[in-house]
């Protein structure tokens, strides 16, 4: 025999609950059935079929009959189970990418605290929803079909778990790069009494390919900088990297090569090459023609005949490129190559074109140079947004 679990449910009160499908033979109360996707054995205890949220006991279950369990250890949604020795396999259903996403903000320390569990809890029963956390901005990212999707999940958010979010479009991951070369120097020198602070070192940057990162390469001969300074500048460089030159955004795609510097007997030290690096990255920034990058996603819409040319006008609206289209039946596939900071709104605008009869799927593609007026504008709002915060002291 087999069955099939086609829902989970995380009831806050009775933990786990997987509706299933008895797909052949006779399911009795109590069996101990595989997890073919799993390879693990799970026993179905109080076998139930429900009426709206009431459940009865039942003894057996026969083929085409639909019946619920409670606290399977490891079955989700989409997993057959079955008789070990006739192992069956139904294919789960395919479901379709997310297609929005915002970003959530907890309202107190509290739901901050509650709000792992109880997403985790969520993502169980809903196999659409998305949930990660953007290691560039920080922020908590929530992916799901459409807007009333996710503003359903934080209802049962508060409703369920108590857990109260806030909806909010995410920040674009912006990065920073350098065009040209740039040789620089950077000095700390302080003298405080006692040991005092002394590190200079020279660095020459340049440009790498795009998706080339940070490379750092030492070039130091005749022990101008001892070895063990050394990793100390390119702990400076990275740390000022990461802090951004242009409005905070990680600088990448870049090769440091420290050849030359001084050092004192005395006063130089760890910390004190760190500030180095920093400060000649900072100098080497000035003449290396810094520049802005954003994310270029590809993107591909669904949608009927008649409205292949307003989508195309559309995303070029948005600074797409487009890269083709071609005729499915009746419908058309468009593609093309978007800024990811003009698709933030496109879910609803794409519903409203379209009477809701289109649909799109959106990847990250690469990392491409944000045009020249469009960068001063994020600058200058970056730089605004910052102005409030304590200013960060060199480590």
């Amino acid at each position: 025999m087999a069955i099939f679990v086609f829902k989970t449910l995380a009831d806050p009160f009775a933990g786990r609950i997987n509706y299933f499908k008895v797909m052949s033979g006779v399911l009795k109360n109590d069996a101990t059935l595989l997890n073919f996707n799993r390879s693990t054995p799970e026993r179905l205890q109080h076998v139930q079929v429900m009426q709206g949220k009431t459940a009865t006991a039942v003894a057996e279950l026969h083929a085409g009959d639909i019946g619920a369990v409670a606290k399977l250890k490891e079955t989700l949604t989409g997993d057959t189970l079955g008789d070990k020795a006739a192992p069956i396999f139904y294919p789960p259903a395919r479901m379709a990418e997310p297609s929005i996403t915002f970003a959530i903000e907890p309202k107190t320390r509290a739901d901050e605290d509650r709000i792992g569990q109880a997403i985790h809890k969520i993502l169980e029963e809903d196999l659409a929803l998305r949930f990660s956390r953007d290691p560039q901005t920080k922020e908590f990212l929530l992916s799901g079909s459409g807007q009333q999707h996710i503003e359903v999940v934080v209802a049962k958010l508060h409703k369920r778990y108590h857990v109260d979010l806030t909806l909010k479009p995410p920040k674009v991951p912006y990065r920073e790069t350098i065009r040209g070369k740039a040789d620089a120097e950077g000095k700390h020198k302080k003298q405080t009494g006692g040991h005092g602070q002394f590190g200079v070192c020279r660095i020459k940057m340049e440009p790498l390919p795009r998706g080339g990162g940070f490379e750092f390469v030492d070039d130091i001969f005749g022990g101008a900088i001892p070895k063990n300074f050394i990793p100390s500048v390119e702990r400076g460089i990275r740390d000022a990297a990461g802090r951004g030159y242009l409005a905070g955004f990680p600088v990448v795609d870049f090769r440091a090569i420290l050849y030359d510097g001084k050092y004192h007997d005395v006063d130089s030290s760890d910390m004190a090459f760190k500030i180095a690096g920093s400060l000649a990255f900072k100098e080497a920034m000035k003449q290396a023609r810094p520049a802005l990058l954003e994310p270029i996603m590809q993107v591909e819409v669904y949608a009927p005949d008649q409205y292949s040319g307003d989508i195309m006008g559309n995303l070029s609206s948005r600074r797409g490129r487009i890269s083709g289209s071609e005729s499915r039946g009746t419908s058309v596939v468009v593609k093309a190559q978007v800024p990811l900071a003009e698709m933030l709104s496109y879910a609803t605008d794409l519903t409203s074109m379209t009477q809701g009869r289109a649909s799109y799927t959106m990847e990250f593609s690469h990392y491409d140079f944000v045009p020249g007026e469009i960068a001063e504008k994020i600058i200058t709002a970056a730089k605004a947004a910052r102005e409030g915060e304590p200013v960060q002291e060199e480590a």
